[in-house]
């Protein structure tokens, strides 16, 4: 298919997966051109996409300057639920649907993943390893260690993915704790969660899962201030966006001992949007943390689900269907 006889171009500014294959089948069945590129800043997206009339983006920011210099793109898609790479305001003032992914497409991974993290964490596993390869054969080089049961497990936030998280961790005898200011507090109560304010939280928890949206009000929200509230003993937990936590607050506070560990699955630096990223955080060099290279949404499954979504939510738009997962609302275009 060739430019002229394609009904128009869709670009994925960019993407970790690989190959773009699942993309390009949806995308030429339409009758449309698909356009890959890896764009890790907003200036390569203008100067990929200025003409293209969809765009799918993973990491790579589709800001007010790249949607102001957008030509013809009428619906950008998100691989993922999160929204915050894309101004949305400045699409819906250009008339650009702007899509996602629901948080179904992950949610089972993205809960399996927490708990994972959160027991790695709680039970030294990471440490046992790194010691037992190193010659010592003792249950002391983890300590110390204190018994799940009857301990408060924390969420920030209590939508579809918390809700799992806290099914999971119940098995585990704790007190499931949650604070989450949009949901009626008999919502949690019905689902045997406590509901309680975020200085509850933060103060009461003995490991505290991070599950929120990334927000100008979530931004930084665990910062040296609230690091400082939580219990010395306490293990914090990120499953959401990396900078929620302020990265130099969170390794002042595992080094002064203000909390005991850490895991995270992103950091506030975000790799990923990062063209050649080196591991130059100094959290690496701290043995109470565990970091993972935002991998809690994946499985084969999960990365061929949402792949899709992007692809089909685009051509959805571009031939004047409504998406099924519309962030914004625009005018209907005849």
């Amino acid at each position: 298919m060739t430019r002229t006889d394609a009904r128009g171009t869709i670009m994925i500014a960019d993407s970790d997966f690989g190959d773009v294959d699942i993309e390009r089948e949806i995308v030429e069945e339409a009758g449309f051109e698909l356009l890959a590129a890896q764009c890790k800043n907003e200036d390569e997206v203008i100067e990929r996409g200025r003409d293209v009339d969809g765009v799918l983006t993973q990491y790579a920011r589709v800001g007010s300057r790249a949607i102001d210099a957008f030509t013809r793109c009428r619906v950008i898609a998100r691989y993922g639920t999160g929204v915050d790479i894309v101004d949305v305001d400045a699409a819906t003032r250009r008339g650009i649907q702007v899509t996602n992914a629901p948080n179904d497409w992950c949610a089972e991974e993205v809960a399996d993943h927490a708990v994972a993290l959160w027991l790695a964490a709680a039970r030294k596993i990471c440490a046992y390893d790194q010691a037992t390869r190193q010659g010592t054969w003792q249950w002391q080089s983890g300590q110390p260690i204190w018994r799940l049961r009857g301990q408060v497990f924390g969420l920030l936030s209590f939508g579809a993915i918390a809700q799992l998280v806290a099914e999971r961790a119940r098995a585990f005898g704790v007190e499931v704790w949650a604070h989450d200011p949009f949901l009626d507090e008999s919502e949690l109560r019905s689902r045997h969660v406590r509901p309680v304010s975020f200085d509850q939280l933060v103060e009461g928890s003995d490991h505290l899962v991070i599950q929120a949206p990334l927000t100008p009000g979530t931004h930084h929200a665990f910062d040296r201030t609230t690091l400082r509230r939580m219990k010395p003993s306490a293990i914090l937990i990120n499953t959401a966006r990396g900078p929620i936590v302020e990265d130099a607050a969170l390794y002042q506070a595992l080094t002064e001992g203000w909390i005991a560990g850490a895991a995270l699955d992103d950091l506030e630096e975000e790799p990923a949007k990062q063209r050649d990223w080196r591991p130059h955080n100094p959290l690496f060099s701290l043995p109470n943390v565990i970091v993972t290279p935002h991998a809690a949404y994946y499985s084969e499954q999960a990365v061929t689900a949402v792949r899709r979504i992007a692809a089909e939510e685009a051509v959805r738009v571009l031939t004047g269907q409504n998406a099924r997962s519309p962030v914004n609302e625009v005018p209907a275009r005849l």
